[in-house]
């Protein structure tokens, strides 16, 4: 069974968090080329879609956590400082995509497409890129975790 539990933890952070990284990754690039022509309608179709795969596959992105507790209650590892260091990443990585860069793609989106004067707040793509930028460094962080992780049985 842990081994059943381990293979869907992997699969669905591979199928849900590598998309998310990658369009939240892209944003921000196409955000300016946006910003730049107010008329590239490519540029709105793709942040549109962009958008839409981050918050769907960040739903999705809910079974990762929940196969992990499970694989780590059936290794019996749920104490371990690796673990529970994984854990706090895991939450900073959601907090960061939950409230810093899916509200600052919708205002983007609505800014961009609003044919009215633009906010006071003008968008900032350098700061959506780098909030993306530590949103994938806090995955990469936990993923060498989960490889490297200390105690390892398995001899590597």
């Amino acid at each position: 069974m842990t081994k059943l539990l381990l293979s869907l933890h992997v699969l669905a952070a591979i199928v849900a968090v590598g998309p998310v990284t990658v369009a939240a990754s892209m944003f921000p690039a196409t955000l300016r080329r946006a910003l730049g022509d107010s008329g590239d309608g490519d540029a709105q179709t793709t942040l549109r879609t962009l958008h839409r795969i981050c918050r769907v596959y960040a739903g999705m992105g809910m079974a990762v956590p929940l196969f992990g507790f499970a694989t780590a209650g059936s290794l019996g590892v749920l104490g371990d400082a690796w673990l529970i260091t994984s854990i706090l990443l895991t939450a900073a990585a959601v907090g960061v995509l939950a409230l810093l860069i899916l509200p600052a793609q919708d205002r983007a989106l609505a800014e961009t497409t609003s044919s009215a004067s633009p906010s006071p707040t003008p968008l900032a793509p350098g700061r959506l890129a780098m909030f993306t930028g530590i949103f994938n460094l806090l995955w990469a962080t936990v993923t060498v975790l989960m490889i490297i992780r200390p105690g390892s049985t398995t001899g590597v």
